[in-house]
């Protein structure tokens, strides 16, 4: 079975970002990619992040941005639980992320994953075991 890779919610956004259109082919191609090869996840948190700022900011039409978070949501889901929360608050005090940042490396730590596709996060860096990787670069 190939590594786990977790989706940070703007690699989702890319794929209807269409001002950005070699972005937007990465990302189509990485999220099917990690589809047909049964490795992505996302969570709950970038699933709602990505509804939110399809809509907002690239002005998706809703019942697209519905129909496509349903397509992520196909994807392998971590719905983080306190336990979660809170080890998401020690990551943001000792590695001075932000609070949303934490919470996403907490949840591809918990799913096992071993590669974490952002491009909000210093590509390379590296923590317990799971690789910061901007698939943009």
């Amino acid at each position: 079975m190939s590594a786990r890779s977790f989706l940070d919610t703007n690699v989702l956004v890319y794929t209807d970002d269409a001002d950005s259109p070699d972005k937007q082919r990465q990302a189509i191609d990485l999220c099917a990619d990690c589809r047909a090869r049964r490795r992505g996840v996302v969570s709950t948190q970038v699933l709602q992040e990505y509804f939110v700022t399809a809509t907002r900011k690239l002005g998706v039409d809703v019942a697209i941005a519905r129909r496509k978070t349903q397509l992520f949501g196909g994807l392998d889901v971590v719905l983080p639980s306190v336990d979660d929360v809170v080890a998401a608050i020690d990551l943001h005090r000792l590695h001075q992320l932000s609070f949303w940042d934490a919470l996403i490396v907490r949840a591809a730590l918990v799913s096992r994953c071993t590669r974490l596709y952002s491009e909000d996060l210093q590509h390379g860096w590296t923590i317990e075991g799971l690789e910061v990787v901007n698939p943009f670069r």
